[in-house]
């Protein structure tokens, strides 16, 4: 299984921690099995030829050689193991993994005499380190972006070939995280959050909620966001974009847009067509809560495909109580909404009918269209609504858990965990709901995923709200080095 490291800047220091020791004395015997040059000495097995220092200055030689400064993070750093239960692979082998390895990130594809350069260390008998220096020798950069999930490809076909232990299912499923260059241009322009990641949240709020295309495509440009709209042949739309006013490149010549499909893996227009409801009798707040519970319950007994529509919807649910949540719990709850993203697209086969599915859309769009009167304290309200949506996230967690969908649990469980911290600030003096959520907590369990993580950055958009129209509900890395 490839394992990507944070990308580093000390070549030198990143290849005296694969050749030593290690940090419990675990490094055995280390050694070059693969590398730019078939005919590199290896340091370890022939320092009469080649030291540690010159292999660092032979892989930093094309960044050294650049007119100005070197690149931030030129240091590509990845692990690749194999499971407890496979065969010990030889080192021609894991050769040959190291050249697919590099070549499927695109750090040096095959047959590129201009490639990066890199090396494959192996000091241990179940995975290897690769380490390159990100320039070619023509000076260019590579084409890396995309490289873990390419990487993950390549191992499947190992897997395959070789009869290997699959190690973890290549689902897709993880949010697709802005750019260095994005990062940088919203730090410039004095924003919070990358312009990506406050059109994520527009668009899944607002596919949550659309009772078709005309519907979300207005939503969207109601929420203040450029829409450009695609047709076929016939005139009919068969897709979309977005930009955010003011994100703009090329000296502000143009807007930056973005397809759905860049923004994350369920924001296509085939996609949102798929969790398309037709419109809801409205009903206010406090029945939203049992509709969410007894979906709750049809959630527990989901098939193993069935399941995928019902956490789908469990998901734009999130969306619009984060969108509509009291001022006092809306952090947490929008928090709770983005840990548990990942966990509504659950990999491979999959329907969206599931039976819970109805219900969480039928709760959602009771929470867009309550009365204003549910808004203000209408704090026992909002305590069963998240208690309810614990219960929900909960039985999520374990659908995903029985899939073996192990990414999917873990963001499950983060969520729920989050929603509790929620439901614990609207108890705040008041021992009754204290000793309710309490006992809901002694009745639902849940697995914390080891780290919450912080909680993200309010939206800012620099673009008008809508108008309200609901509630406001409101595998061996040196520690220090690259990764």
């Amino acid at each position: 299984m490839p394992k990507k490291g944070e990308q580093g800047a000390d070549t030198a220091g990143l290849l005296a921690y694969l050749f030593g020791p290690g940090d419990r004395d675990e490094h055995t015997d280390p050694h070059i099995v693969a590398a730019w040059d078939p005919a590199l000495p290896c340091p370890a097995r022939t320092p009469d030829r080649m030291t540690l220092s010159a292999l660092g200055l032979l892989l930093d030689a094309p960044v050294d050689a650049l007119r100005g400064p070197r690149p931030a993070g030129h240091v590509w750093h990845a692990s690749i193991r194999n499971a407890p239960t496979d065969r010990t692979l030889t080192d021609t082998e894991w050769a040959t993994v190291a050249a697919e390895m590099v070549h499927a990130a695109g750090v040096a594809p095959h047959g590129d005499e201009q490639a990066c350069r890199w090396v494959a260390v192996r000091h241990a008998p179940d995975h290897i380190h690769i380490v390159a220096t990100l320039t070619r020798r023509d000076g260019r950069g590579p084409r890396i972006r995309g490289d873990i999930l390419r990487m993950h490809t390549a191992a499947r076909g190992f897997e395959t070939a070789w009869g290997l232990e699959p190690m973890s299912p290549l689902d897709e499923t993880a949010r697709r995280a802005p750019a260095t260059g994005e990062k940088e241009k919203s730090i410039r322009r004095g924003l919070t959050e990358p312009a990506r990641a406050t059109l994520q949240r527009t668009v899944r709020q607002a596919a949550a909620l659309a009772t078709d295309d005309t519907d979300f495509l207005n939503r969207l440009r109601d929420a203040g966001l450029r829409v450009r709209e695609h047709h076929d042949e016939h005139g009919t739309v068969d897709g979309y974009a977005v930009a955010l006013p003011g994100d703009r490149a090329d000296h502000g010549s143009r807007p930056v847009w973005f397809s759905g499909r860049t923004l994350a893996y369920d924001l296509s227009l085939p996609r949102i067509r798929e969790r398309y409801e037709p419109a809801i009798t409205p009903a206010d707040i406090t029945r939203a809560h049992h509709r969410i519970r007894e979906a709750a319950a049809l959630l527990a007994r989901a098939g193993r495909t069935q399941g995928a529509g019902d956490v789908a919807a469990l998901g734009d649910l999130l969306a619009v109580t984060a969108a509509t949540a009291p001022a006092a719990v809306r952090a947490r709850v929008r928090a709770a909404a983005a840990a548990f993203e990942q966990a509504s697209r659950a990999p491979g086969a999959r329907t969206l009918d599931g039976t819970a599915r109805t219900g969480f859309k039928a709760a959602a769009r009771a929470l867009e269209r309550a009365p204003r009167t549910a808004r203000g304290g209408g704090a026992p309200a909002v305590l069963n609504l998240l208690l309810a949506l614990v219960e929900a996230i909960e039985a999520a967690t374990a659908w995903h858990r029985a899939q073996n969908h192990r990414a999917q649990a873990t963001a499950a469980a983060r969520a729920a965990v989050l929603l509790r911290e929620a439901a614990t600030l609207t108890t705040t003096g008041t021992p009754a709901r204290t000793a309710a959520l309490r006992t809901t907590s002694r009745t639902v369990r849940v697995t914390p995923a080891a780290e919450r993580g912080s909680t993200p950055p309010p939206p800012v958009t620099g673009v008008p709200p809508r108008p309200p129209t609901g509630p406001h509900l409101g595998p061996d890395l040196g520690p220090g080095r690259s990764r």
